[in-house]
């Protein structure tokens, strides 16, 4: 019998040729799979994103090391025959089928724009990056202005205000000893690199950000980033800080000089003028104005043709069309002062609010998602980081790991 057992098992092995990672609601842990995903990527081992498949499956060649590495991470996994992943790969394939099959070859080198000295607050793109295993390099603004973008492939814009207003958390935390030592090493850094003024700093590192997206590059952007980075953008060579900022006063016209051509997804706003305001426009919705809260707050993912529009497809791609909405200095943005030819990816049209954009800039792509973090609903300057290991089937988190992954495509597959 044991003989019998022993031969039955080695016959499905090797029958057993791939291996699939459901990502539908049966998967026990979302995130980490995108993990394995990246883990099996920088082993040079080509994976199947098998978009609108079961939630966004991979499929891979089957290694018992691989399947061991699931085990590991808790990431739940079926050793298939060539039999069934051929069948799989017919099914999605149908053209009257909404799926698709995206080769990834090529893990992205990653890059996080994000300061060196502790500020109160996480950010959900680092927490997420470490809980999946998934490597990545801090860089901020002396290596951004040296020159160091072009050697990475994706890069994420820390909660970061890059107006120069530093958050426009004065009203309330210039006192604080964390405001004033950023504000000491801000203004430090832009004199070392031969700026008078942290927002020239600013400009000059969106200017770089903009550059390697026009090359080449995939840009992610959450919460202040989005808004803050268009307005530096449209603001080039006019003065929107006033004198608690850099010391002395805003330019008066300044509303009538922001150039709207220079910027990436937003247009026709209007800056916040007064320094008391915890805003730096009106890009960003007031919550309070549609009296949400955490439980009538959500937005919809759009459900994209996966075979023509496997781009915007594969950064939707989830267990759940409905998501839960989440805060930030940033929440979402207003969908008037989006551009004509940016993608909403998901919206709450009952608010006619936009939270998820995506677009192309030159050779590469950009994507804002506004809020600060998925699973903390309201997160407050000096709150603990949110825990992971009790969050992983994020639906949230997983709209940042598609991004993630998205450039590890093929490009030919890109029809967009």
């Amino acid at each position: 019998m044991f003989c019998l057992v022993a031969f039955l098992f080695s016959l499905q092995m090797v029958l057993g040729s791939s291996i699939l990672i459901p990502m539908d609601k049966s998967q026990t842990n979302h995130l980490k799979a995108y993990g394995i995903a990246y883990w099996l990527l920088k082993q040079d081992v080509e994976v199947s994103w098998l978009l609108n498949y079961r939630g966004g499956s991979f499929l891979f060649t089957y290694n018992e090391k691989f399947v061991n590495e699931c085990n590991i991470r808790e990431v739940a996994c079926q050793v298939i025959t060539d039999v069934q992943a051929a069948a799989i790969l017919q099914e999605i394939a149908q053209s009257d089928v909404n799926m698709n099959e995206v080769k990834l070859n090529k893990a992205p080198k990653i890059a996080v724009y994000s300061p060196k000295n502790k500020l109160p607050w996480d950010d959900a793109v680092t927490l997420v990056l470490t809980y999946a295993e998934i490597s990545y390099d801090v860089v901020y603004d002396e290596e951004v202005i040296g020159g160091i973008l072009p050697t990475y492939d994706w890069l994420h814009l820390h909660h970061e205000d890059f107006t120069g207003q530093y958050g426009k958390f004065w009203r309330n935390y210039h006192s604080a000893q964390w405001y004033k030592e950023d504000v000491k090493q801000q203004e430090a850094t832009a004199h070392k690199l031969g700026f008078s003024k942290v927002s020239q700093l600013k400009l000059a590192v969106a200017k770089k950000i903009k550059d390697f997206v026009a090359g080449g590059g995939f840009m992610f952007a959450m919460c202040s980033a989005p808004d803050s980075y268009d307005i530096a953008l449209a603001a080039e060579g006019v003065d929107i800080c006033d004198s608690p900022f850099d010391g002395d006063p805003m330019d008066k016209d300044a509303q009538s000089k922001l150039d709207f051509t220079k910027t990436f997804a937003f247009y026709n706003f209007k800056i916040s003028t007064n320094p008391y305001e915890y805003e730096v426009s009106d890009i960003d919705i007031d919550p309070s104005q549609h009296m949400l809260n955490q439980n009538n707050d959500f937005f919809t993912l759009f459900d994209f043709s996966a075979k023509w529009d496997p781009v915007p497809t594969m950064l939707c791609q989830n267990h759940y069309q409905v998501i839960r909405g989440f805060m930030g200095q940033t929440t979402a943005f207003r969908k008037d002062k989006v551009k004509p030819n940016v993608v909403i990816l998901g919206e709450n049209k009952a608010f006619d609010e936009v939270k998820y954009i995506h677009g192309e800039y030159g050779k590469g792509t950009f994507t804002f998602l506004g809020g600060h973090d998925p699973e903390d609903y309201q997160h407050f300057v000096g709150d603990p980081p949110t825990d992971l290991n009790l969050y992983p089937n994020s639906e949230g988190y997983r709209l940042i790991l598609n991004n993630v992954l998205f450039p590890a495509a093929k490009k030919e597959k890109r029809k967009t």
